[in-house]
């Protein structure tokens, strides 16, 4: 039998964590009302407002983070405009363009490490309406980021501040992607709340397929009218799920104990131990990045052997001879196959 692989390529392989597996289980047989207007969906919406610190906001679940980008940045634009988004951006990259399939066009801007800046983006922005041809190009009609970047870096309360004066500013929404927040609020370098999302962002959403639920993403607008007729648009969008409370018990067991942070920060101290054998063994890390993915460079011929031990994630091509590739933990992370890694990490 073949020696099975140690899984580091990803953070969203496994199903779903036991909690959220046992109260599914325990819920299975009751009826309830559909499309997320039953008890357990109202109770997690509770549970997320208390922690934004955001009593009237709308919360909704929807299944995952390409369709809720998708929607959000649909919803939030005019049918004339495009989404500002770092070079780097998972919406500008690694979408497969279901941003522009809505009809909207991602304007990339130069990034620094993974994020923008406000001092990019007021640029960006002023250049736009600078240009005497403007009414003819795609105008800039929001913001988007996301924490941790693509790149696994943070944006920090100040950096988010400044961005999200410049939004006010001009008049357009800011929007986060939170697909891996979890990893982002576990990092010890973090110093944004959820409390400061909903304060300084539109609208932003909470990511749990990649941190401990089967799917699921929570959806936050703190100001409850900012998306009008949202239920009608996201049904019209084909995201409304029918059995909404199956989104709904995940995102309550992760909130109603704090489990989601737990998770996240568990994760995060799993990566930076991974960062410490990778450099101890004489390896160069491609991002320095404080939060559950890590980057680093590999001798091409050092990959065949690799990959008979470890699932890895590959990044990109670094030159002829060396190759990028990601080690990710996640919360399914287990400190024996941690241990391991870092044994691969020594010998290999």
């Amino acid at each position: 039998m073949a020696e099975e692989l140690l899984a580091f390529s990803s953070d969203y392989m496994e199903g779903a964590h036991p909690n959220i597996l046992t109260r599914l289980n325990e819920t299975n047989m009751l009826h309830t009302a559909g499309y997320g207007s039953d008890e357990f969906s109202e109770s997690a919406r509770n549970l997320i407002r208390k922690a934004c610190a955001c009593p009237k906001a709308q919360v909704q679940f929807l299944i995952g983070g390409t369709q809720t980008n998708a929607f959000a940045i649909d919803c939030l634009l005019k049918n004339w405009q495009g989404v500002i988004a770092a070079d780097t951006g998972h919406v500008a990259v690694h979408e497969a363009g279901a941003i522009e399939y809505t009809g909207h066009k991602v304007l990339p801007i130069k990034s620094q490490n993974g994020k923008i800046t406000a001092q990019g983006l007021e640029k960006y922005i002023s250049d736009f309406y600078d240009d005497a041809n403007w009414e003819h190009m795609v105008e800039p009609g929001m913001v988007y980021i996301s924490q941790p970047s693509e790149l696994g870096t943070l944006y920090s309360l100040k950096e988010l501040s400044d961005i999200s004066k410049i939004c006010r500013k001009r008049k357009i929404p800011l929007y986060l992607d939170g697909a891996r927040l979890a990893y982002a609020l576990g990092s010890k370098e973090n110093d944004l709340s959820l409390k400061d999302l909903a304060k300084l962002t539109d609208v932003f959403y909470i990511g749990g397929t990649k941190c401990g639920t089967l799917f699921g993403e929570a959806l936050v607008i703190p100001n409850p009218d900012f998306i009008p007729h949202l239920i009608t648009q996201i049904k019209q969008h084909g995201a409304l799920l029918a059995k909404g409370r199956i989104t709904g018990i995940q995102f309550e067991e992760l909130f109603k104990s704090d489990l989601y942070f737990q998770l996240g920060k568990e994760a995060v101290s799993y990566a930076d131990k991974i960062r410490q054998a990778l450099i101890q063994a004489g390896y160069k890390l491609y991002f320095e990045n404080p939060t559950n993915q890590v980057f680093f460079i590999i001798p091409n011929e050092k990959l065949k052997a690799l990959g008979k031990k470890v699932m890895y994630g590959f990044w990109e091509k670094y030159d002829e001879n060396h190759t990028v590739i990601r080690f990710a933990t996640s919360w399914a992370t287990k400190k024996e196959d941690l241990d391991s890694l870092i044994e691969v990490i020594k010998t290999i």
